[in-house]
């Protein structure tokens, strides 16, 4: 390792007087296909059963997806809920708290249900920024071209179109909520680059923008008084005789005792899938990240878009072992840091969209140019001391004092020395299907916000596109969610759907082993109250 840091320190001087150069469409399409994962056949396995029948997922949701409801043959009591609400939200991440909030300040009587506590969720862990053109040499039209672009064209044009028009307000919304914003002295927001966007729009607080983000959104809830129902999961969608969602069962996570919700309009915001751990990968994910909303409504009938799509992050930590996985911001990049191989080289442009970069770590990698590290594992330098040279002494502490702690707690000084990355499991670009109001098509007044929505990002997410959009359609599903709750009249509730899946799965001799919704990700060797 370390003489392979002499060769970074050796190079240093000549790769900041020549940047690397942009890769073509070509380029970068044929390093997608060789070295992203998505490409890797043997990691998918086919849909046998549901709307997406016949199509792929990566084995680990596969099974999930052919797994039985825990709620199969049980005589759960759908007559007497033990909570009676206009709108259930099931999710206490950013996406779930911005919907509250809207649909309290609409009236509705409004509920959060949180497998963990409220803020544990991915939003927590977002640390680079939030895209927004609300600048004079910006727009939404710019931002729409840099994101339907740079998730290959194939996102929900009216989805990317909600998400760039109505970004400058989310900033402004989040502003006045109280979100502490990198500002310069005159008051005017700090906007920095990040792959992918031809212009600076990236918001942030620090590095930890996601962190201070959902402390605003929770306090907002809290001084608000809307009911948090914690550590209690939601496993399975509840429909009444007509084929509206009608609510959901809960699952306590500390006693194993199940209680029912009765709702007018069920919201899913129930985030990320990293603690499935992919192929293998590490994550950044929260604890909780296990797929939960694509489960509970695949099953109750929506149908999944893009279930195939995973973005890896292509700054993970590798170094040391305790950090592995552990999210090393873009913005590390987009204030200088270069991507360097073991030989010394800055084999790709350090700015290119994370889809590539990761690729391109991979690559390096596997064809031989990765740095060694202790346990087995590989990676590539990230040349942190260009930050300071580049900026000027202090820049790492004031504009990634996270990143630099993290390191530091280790013995490693970011400003002196370059820190070892690999890609780690990050995003879930697919998701539940929705229209452009929120809702599923499939099932009348259910509606999905968040990183459990397909089709936002296409088949990769550009930095800062995560923060935005829990935030936009986040706000739209809690308004939307409101105001149709006004006009539903609910029927007798069932879980009829829960016994005709399972009998399309014994049809199709696609049955495996477990229960599903995952839950939590199973690490422990003991059983505990939700196995």
């Amino acid at each position: 390792m370390m003489e392979s840091v002499r060769k970074v320190e050796a190079t240093r001087e000549a790769r900041m007087a020549a940047e690397p150069r942009r890769l073509t469409a070509e380029e970068k399409d044929n390093l997608l296909k060789e070295f992203h994962p998505d490409y890797r056949e043997e990691a998918f396995e086919e849909i046998k059963v549901g709307p997406n029948k016949g199509q792929k997922a990566n084995k680990e949701l596969v099974h999930l997806l052919h797994s039985n409801s825990r709620l199969l043959n049980s005589k759960t009591d759908l007559s007497n809920p033990d909570y009676d609400v206009d709108v259930l939200v099931i999710g206490g991440g950013g996406a779930g708290a911005s919907c509250a909030i809207e649909a309290h300040n609409a009236g509705a009587n409004v509920m959060i249900v949180t497998k963990l506590r409220i803020g544990d969720a991915n939003t927590m862990m977002a640390e680079g920024g939030i895209q927004a053109a609300d600048k004079e040499n910006d727009s939404p039209v710019q931002h729409y071209l840099d994101a339907f672009g740079g998730g290959h064209f194939a996102a929900k044009p009216e989805l990317v179109k909600r998400l760039v028009m109505e970004a400058p307000d989310a900033i402004k919304w989040l502003n006045e909520l109280g979100v502490e914003f990198d500002k310069e002295d005159d008051g005017r927001m700090i906007t920095t680059h990040g792959g992918g966007t031809s212009r600076k729009r990236m918001h942030a607080a620090k590095d930890y923008s996601g962190a201070e983000i959902m402390r605003t959104l929770r306090d907002e809830v809290l001084n608000r008084q809307i009911p948090v129902v914690e550590f209690t999961s939601a496993v399975e969608l509840i429909k009444d005789d007509k084929g509206q969602v009608a609510g959901a069962v809960l699952l306590n996570m500390e006693t194993g005792d199940y209680s029912v919700a009765r709702a007018k309009t069920v919201v899913l915001a129930t985030g990320g899938a990293g603690r499935m751990h992919y192929q293998g990968f590490p994550t950044s994910n929260h604890y909780g990240a296990t797929a939960d909303g694509l489960i509970m409504g695949y099953r109750a009938g929506a149908k999944l878009l893009y279930q195939d799509s995973i973005q890896y992050h292509p700054t993970g930590a590798v170094y040391p072992s305790q950090l592995l996985g552990a999210l090393v911001t873009e913005k590390v990049r987009s204030l200088g840091a270069q991507l360097v191989n073991a030989e010394g080289e800055a084999y790709i442009h350090p700015l290119e969209t994370r889809d590539v970069n990761a690729s391109g770590v991979i690559r390096e990698c596997q064809e031989g140019r990765g740095v060694e590290v202790p346990g087995g594992q590989k990676g590539v330098w990230l040349d942190t001391p260009m930050i300071e040279i580049l900026g000027g002494e202090g820049t790492i502490e004031a504009r990634i004092p996270a990143m630099f702690r993290m390191y530091m707690k280790y013995g490693i000084d970011m400003r002196k020395v370059p820190i070892l990355i690999y890609p780690t499991l990050h995003y879930q670009n697919g998701g539940v299907e929705i229209e452009a109001d929120g809702f599923t098509k499939a099932i009348p007044n259910l509606l999905v916000a968040g990183e459990a929505v397909g089709g936002i990002h296409g088949r990769n997410r550009l930095m800062g596109n995560s923060l935005l959009d829990i935030i936009v359609f986040g706000r739209n599903a809690g308004k939307a969610a409101a105001a149709k709750a006004k006009d539903v009249t609910l029927g007798a509730m069932t879980l009829e759907h829960v016994e005709k899946y399972a009998e399309e799965l014994a049809a199709a001799n696609a049955t495996e082993e477990g229960v599903s919704p995952l839950l939590l990700p199973k690490y422990a060797r003991h059983e505990s109250a939700v196995e």
